[in-house]
């Protein structure tokens, strides 16, 4: 009897449900945007309840087309969740209703509550515990930031009648019941994302914790990512068991199985995101990276990664239509873009919210400069691309020079590599392969990957070596290194003119 295993992938514009064979062939899908919210400049929110009913309906839709296909829900082993990091939800734990609106992972708003902590303490006074530099980025100062400015989270903390998540949380506390004995859980790869967990015990430290001013019991218990928290009580999907865990990006470098050493992928989506495999102990990075957790299957030995995370990819294109309008859909960019053979010494630096990795500047915000008569929106639509592509040379950069060992092929996967225009493009400005996957849901992939091992669909990584390994598209440079390494130059020069703005 075939196996199946299904993946909840919640993400910053939109949620999915996915089903896998065991093969690793997607079977069935279904996909919803939801509203984001602008209520000031720099901020971003989401309604907790509108990420619950999209995941909701994802998965009724989902298991409809599945069922259509003459399969049964019976057919899926478990289910694997995967995750927008960082994003900040809390929530009454007697009534289970979020006390106000999600702060998003790349909401800007605790910039002030940062440039003081960086101001007595330094950007990287807590590196050496969390493997994280002081950020508008991670979830303990979006939480502290609550805390100190929303009353009722204020008397919540204080009384301990609130609870605290990411998104993995809250779905799986909703879907295993909620109020009535749902699981308050979180796994270690989400953990390592909040700068409250030690990255080395795996464990929330009372020093950080006591750093940020938070309570310790409105925490979550940190589990594996790769185990049975327990059975599904509402939708379709009642009875099956949640059996993995990870945030988005871990979740995608176990589905591009970098699960040697050395071994890197880039996911671009809203953002844009670079792991590199560093093996079974943490690297404190010394050129702007992150140290974080890879991933951890069960009891075996935790696997750590360097990362470099740009803010701004996807959502680069999605301003570009919903703000300029000069798309109605986000793939007519692609043809603009192709239709020019260079952006006209157009450069686009799209520091909406400053810039992360390897930077690291809050102050920094977007800017398009080169402009001239000569300049039209074909111009604009590619440096639109090949913003996520310089800031990806950055990041490359960088692990090189922390890990000693120069990459020489990329692994990518993400909405933004379904253009084969962007996917050249970064070719060129690496000067490397860029190498492709057939089957692009490798961030649902490894979520799935991650329950079907606790559920014994797969019992070693050599069972996976057929997983979606064929047909891939390999992107070879075709422009020049002097001609590549001049554009990276001037981009450079574009990122000064970005700082110092905020």
């Amino acid at each position: 009897m075939p196996s199946f295993i299904g993946s909840i992938d919640q993400g910053t514009t939109s949620s999915r449900f996915l089903i896998f064979d065991s093969k690793g062939a997607l079977i069935a899908y279904h996909q919803i945007e939801f509203v984001q919210y602008y209520p000031n400049p720099g901020w971003i929110e989401h309604d907790p309840v509108d990420i619950l009913d999209s995941v909701y309906e994802c998965i009724e839709k989902g298991l409809k087309k599945f069922i259509e296909k003459g399969y049964s829900v019976s057919d899926i082993k478990a289910i694997g969740v995967t995750n927008q990091r960082e994003t900040t939800i809390v929530w009454d734990k007697t009534t289970g209703k979020h006390l106000c609106n999600a702060i998003v992972w790349c909401d800007a708003r605790t910039h002030h509550i940062v440039h003081d902590l960086n101001s007595k303490h330094g950007t990287n006074a807590l590196k050496e515990i969390c493997g994280l530099p002081i950020s508008t980025y991670f979830s303990a100062v979006k939480l502290k930031w609550l805390i100190e400015n929303v009353p009722t989270v204020k008397e919540a903390h204080e009384k301990e009648t609130m609870v605290f998540g990411n998104v993995d949380t809250w779905l799986i506390y909703n879907l295993t019941g909620g109020i009535d004995g749902g699981l308050h859980i979180t796994d270690v790869t989400n953990a390592s994302r909040t700068m409250l967990m030690d990255i080395k015990t795996l464990e929330w430290s009372d020093e950080l914790l006591k750093f940020f001013g938070i309570k310790k019991c409105i925490l979550p218990k940190i589990c594996s990512s790769s185990e049975v928290y327990g059975n599904i009580k509402i939708t379709s999907l009642v009875g099956i068991p949640i059996a993995g865990d990870l945030g988005d990006q871990h979740s995608a470098m176990v589905g591009q199985k970098c699960f040697q050493r050395g071994e890197v992928k880039n996911t671009y989506g809203t953002g844009c995101f670079m792991l590199f495999n560093t093996g079974t102990e943490p690297v404190i990075s010394k050129s702007g990276l992150l140290t974080t957790v890879g991933y951890k299957f069960g009891n075996e030995e935790t696997v750590y990664a360097l990362e470099g995370s740009i803010a701004v990819a996807g959502s680069a294109i999605k301003w570009v239509r919903d703000n300029l309008g000069i798309i109605n859909e986000t793939n007519e960019i692609n043809q603009l873009a192709a239709s020019v053979n260079d952006t006209g010494g157009v450069y686009f630096v799209t520091a909406f919210s400053g810039l992360f990795a390897p930077y690291w500047r809050d102050d920094a915000r977007g800017c398009i400069v080169g402009i001239t008569q000569y300049t039209n929106k074909c111009h604009i639509a590619r440096a639109t691309l090949e913003a996520a592509c310089f800031q990806t040379r950055a990041i490359l950069d960088a692990m090189n020079t922390d890990s000693g060992h120069p990459i020489t092929s990329l692994k990518v996967d993400g909405g933004m590599t379904n253009s084969d225009v962007c996917m050249q493009i970064q070719a060129d400005i690496l000067g490397i392969d860029v190498d492709r996957p057939a089957m692009k849901e490798t961030t649902a992939l490894g979520a799935a990957i991650a329950a079907g091992f606790a559920v014994g669909v797969w019992k070693s990584f050599s069972d996976l070596n057929e997983v979606n390994s064929h047909d891939r598209t390999i992107f070879s440079p075709q422009m020049s290194k002097e001609e590549s390494e001049q554009k990276y130059k001037t981009w450079q020069k574009a990122i000064e003119r970005s700082l110092d703005w905020a």
